[in-house]
């Protein structure tokens, strides 16, 4: 009898689960200009494993991506710079913080003249090359779609936060040079592959559980920039724990090392994961700094 108990409550719970799951909506209270499907599993040239469609565990974290997508806000017109920037979100390669690191910031962007594409990319589950492919054809199709977006084609950047700063940094160093972004923007990433500057959930999302130093090292960026890697600014935290600021410092050498155009800010506090929140209370300071830097871009 206690064991029909036990097996009829994990029954109940997993039906639980599954009608939860059901009624997670993904929320559409942000508004975009244009949503453009890159691929999915089944044509993309590789696949992540996972089935189904993406859904929310909690508003705006996305996971189960199996299709990347762009959103795309354009720029306010009057304010123009040509410029345009992909938005690859963080969560550690397991979510994707879609609104402060996503559409908030696109917004952002787009009222200060940039237009923005927010790059929902199919999360690795520990294969390596699926987030990056999707980077690279997110910079690939926005620079096909220049002149319907009224944008310069050689002005094509890339943004990334946290695990989504990783990726950024990926492409910034891994494609071949032409398939590259023109500048590149990094919030607190994860950039380098070692257990006090980094987070190792990441590399374990990205590489698999059972990776090894070598494996991480593939990805580890301070080993992989070069002359060819795009002008750079980071901006990062003191005070944050989840993803130290040194390991940012350390990869900021090394570009500077290879002549890399290169600017890094670190404010005084504000933790892991603060994007285009009004609570950090350095948000005007990085607004300002940010698009100082994007406007003298040569």
């Amino acid at each position: 009898m206690k064991r029909f108990f036990i097996l009829t409550a994990m029954l109940a719970t997993m039906v639980a689960t599954a009608q939860q799951k059901s009624e997670m909506k993904r929320t559409t209270d942000y508004f975009q200009d244009e949503k453009i499907v890159l691929w999915n599993n089944d044509n993309a040239p590789h696949s992540n494993g996972l089935t189904g469609e993406a859904y929310e565990i909690a508003t705006h974290r996305l996971v189960n991506t199996t299709e990347a997508v762009l959103y795309a806000y354009r720029a306010n017109e009057s304010k123009a710079t040509g410029q345009a920037v992909v938005l690859c979100p963080g969560g550690g390669y397991a979510k994707l913080s879609m609104d402060q690191e996503g559409f908030l910031m696109a917004q952002w962007l787009a009222k200060n003249g940039i237009t923005a594409f927010v790059l929902e990319y199919r999360l690795p589950n520990g294969h390596k090359e699926v987030p990056l492919e999707d980077a690279v054809e997110a910079i690939r199709v926005v620079r096909k779609k220049a002149k319907k977006f009224n944008i310069d084609p050689t002005k094509v950047g890339i943004m990334g936060f946290s695990a989504g700063g990783h990726l950024a940094a990926s492409a910034s160093n891994i494609p071949p040079v032409e398939d590259r972004p023109n500048f590149s923007i990094l919030f607190y990433p994860v950039v380098i592959a070692n257990h006090y500057t980094s987070h190792v959930g990441s590399f374990r999302n990205l590489l698999g559980k059972g990776f090894v130093q070598a494996d991480a090292d593939e990805f580890s960026m301070d080993k992989l920039a070069s002359e060819h890697t795009p002008p750079t600014i980071l901006l990062l935290s003191d005070d944050d724990a989840t993803v130290p600021a040194a390991g940012a410092a350390i990869y900021y050498a090394a570009l500077r090392y290879h002549g890399v155009k290169a600017a890094m800010y670190i404010f005084p506090e504000g933790k892991h994961g603060w994007g285009n929140y009004d609570k950090f209370s350095y948000q005007k300071e990085w607004q300002h700094l940010l698009l100082r830097w994007l406007k003298e871009l040569k």
